[in-house]
């Protein structure tokens, strides 16, 4: 059985997850007002442990919630599809992509 995410470590971003942000200063990275941010490199490159902290921290409906406003435009094109599966998001219910498909 997996142990539960205490509350101190909801509100840190994993340190595993700092090859992922390698443009930023990770330190300064904070969970709540870069959650975007965290959400969408975590949903791309997490593995199962920093995913699991992903969903205890921010809830399934905020993270469903990302990927149809967000996901078309942010996440990689073959994770996409896996995470309109899980989190059971039709392509109806997805905001599309403001620019279409790259006419290059």
């Amino acid at each position: 059985m997996l142990a539960m995410i205490s509350e101190a470590e909801k509100k840190e971003i994993p340190r595993t997850l700092a090859p992922f942000f390698q443009e930023y200063t990770f330190e300064k990275l904070d969970a709540e007002s870069d959650a975007e941010l965290v959400i969408e490199r975590t949903l791309a490159w997490g593995n199962r442990e920093e995913l699991r902290w992903l969903f205890e921290r921010y809830g399934r409906a905020r993270v469903a919630d990302w990927v149809r406003r967000m996901g078309t435009r942010r996440l990689p094109r073959r994770q996409l599809p896996f995470w309109q599966l899980v989190l059971e998001i039709a392509d109806s219910q997805m905001r599309p992509s403001r620019h279409g498909i790259w006419p290059y």
